[in-house]
């Protein structure tokens, strides 16, 4: 089938990638414009997407606006029979919506329609959710509200943090992607209207996100550390009174009558904080301003707590 495929970060490189090995002619990628990089800005960093649509000799195209009638010009003459969407990060106006004669589709990284928008892996993580997965989409008007044509979940691990969990659900898009096209060029789709009763969102994340309140469960701060894990990442000012980010934590075996957020213990094991729930979580590497990420005994080597 000849497509248009349309991402940016590494989440839409397999995706790209298992069109390409299943034999499919995509005619063109679109991807956002490289963003400046450096301590000056005047380096250009390509998109993942870019650089794998480049080893495959298939041309990049990276508008900044989709809504002048440009882009709509340029897919006619591209002529795509279906254009495919991964982790684009835009908008696509209904006059390209209309475009290709087998309609666009959408890989998302969540179970649809829990947690439409921007951060689905993440949100999944942070509210606690014991599964998440993949859906393959009609693109609608509004945000991730199309028809669902596939879906596969997958549990959660206990430990799993949002990074690696976003390496296994990229993989299984790029696996359902192809089913799903298999589908529609066979005419064999189907489509499922999504329960809009039963949508959440998932929106942007931000650094307003990061500070930990220790009123919270332990287990409520372990899903934070685990869900703001690489960006923007769990902080806290109780170890040493400024902001020290969490990389890496655990739920401890211990309860403690301890006011939240005092620390109960710092060993070699780790730094104990209690929670709001008569619980402790553990904190196994940290970062302090200026300084390399490294686990807590070796923190705690330059930096002794008394307890």
């Amino acid at each position: 089938m000849r497509i248009v495929f349309m991402g940016t970060p590494d989440f839409a490189v397999p995706s790209l990638e298992a069109l390409v090995r299943a034999g499919h002619e995509v005619a063109g990628v679109f991807s956002q414009p490289d963003k400046p990089v450096g301590r000056h800005q005047n380096k250009l960093q390509p998109t993942p997407v870019k650089v794998c649509a480049q080893s495959h000799n298939i041309p990049v195209f990276q508008p900044e606006r989709l809504r002048d009638g440009t882009v709509l010009s340029l897919l006619r003459r591209l002529e795509p029979e279906l254009i495919v969407a991964a982790a684009y990060g835009r908008f696509l106006p209904d006059d390209i919506l209309a475009l290709p004669s087998k309609g666009c589709i959408n890989v998302h990284s969540s179970l649809l329609p829990k947690y439409r928008g921007a951060a689905p892996i993440n949100w999944a993580i942070l509210k606690g959710e014991r599964e998440s997965g993949v859906t393959i989409m009609d693109m609608a008007h509004d945000m991730d509200t199309g028809d669902i044509i596939l879906q596969r979940a997958t549990p959660i691990g206990e430990t799993e943090d949002a990074a690696t969990l976003y390496d296994r659900l990229a993989a299984m898009g790029g696996e359902l992607l192809v089913e799903a096209v298999a589908r529609i060029e066979a005419g064999t789709a189907s489509r499922i209207p999504q329960d809009h009763a039963e949508a959440t969102l998932a929106p942007m994340l931000s650094k307003a996100l990061s500070p930990v309140d220790w009123t919270r469960s332990a287990q409520e701060i372990f899903n934070q550390v685990r869900g703001l894990y690489p960006w923007p990442v769990a902080t806290t000012d109780v170890i040493s009174g400024e902001p020290i980010k969490l990389w890496v934590a655990q739920v401890a075996e211990k309860r403690t009558a301890a006011l939240p957020g005092t620390v109960v213990a710092a060993d070699k094991q780790g730094i104990d904080v209690a929670c709001g729930d008569g619980q402790v979580l553990r904190i196994l590497e940290l970062q302090a301003p200026g300084k390399k990420r490294m686990s807590a005994a070796a923190y705690l080597a330059g930096h002794p707590i008394q307890v």
